[in-house]
């Protein structure tokens, strides 16, 4: 088995509720879910848009790392992601890998570790509070110590919502 780091997002059509459905799908897909808590994030990027919404998860997992891509892209569409190229968008629901085991791929279509997962707080901080000794596999450095280092000055707040079971 596998274990796989995903971060989910969403600004649009009741975002909390988009990220509940997705870790209901995430469960039903995979082993062994687990998800941070929910946070409150400012946009990265792209046009002016409402705050996210976002959490990590971990799971484990069998398929191999194109087969969990193709899932994770079909949650997104039953959520009503619809993709158009081009990055930043508001978007109904983003579930992103962020790694696979400790696998480095640089292909066309796919990178491991996610290229920018490092500058990222609305990933890094809920990383950081589900698997804070997690190892990059490119810096050699904990999520915590990629978050201390970590260049980005954008809202992270946590949120006091309860994460369904």
């Amino acid at each position: 088995m596998s274990q796989v780091v995903v971060s989910l997002g969403s600004n649009m059509s009741r975002p909390l509720n988009q990220l509940e459905i997705a870790l209901e799908r995430l469960r039903k897909n995979f082993t062994h879910v687990q998800c941070s808590s929910y946070y409150l994030t400012d946009p990265v990027g792209g046009p002016v848009q409402p705050d996210y919404v976002n959490a990590c998860a971990i799971f484990e997992t069998s398929l191999q790392p194109d087969q969990v891509l193709k899932k994770l892209q079909i949650m997104e569409e039953a959520g009503g992601r619809t993709r158009n190229g081009e990055r930043n968008q508001p978007r109904t629901l983003d579930i992103d890998i962020i790694l696979y085991d400790d696998l480095v791929l640089d292909e066309a279509e796919f990178i491991l570790p996610h290229p920018r997962f490092r500058e990222r707080r609305f990933v890094l901080v809920p990383l950081a509070e589900l698997a804070p000794h997690l190892i990059d596999p490119v810096s050699g450095k904990t999520i915590v110590d990629l978050l201390k280092q970590c260049p980005d000055v954008h809202g992270v707040e946590q949120l006091d919502t309860e994460i369904s079971a």
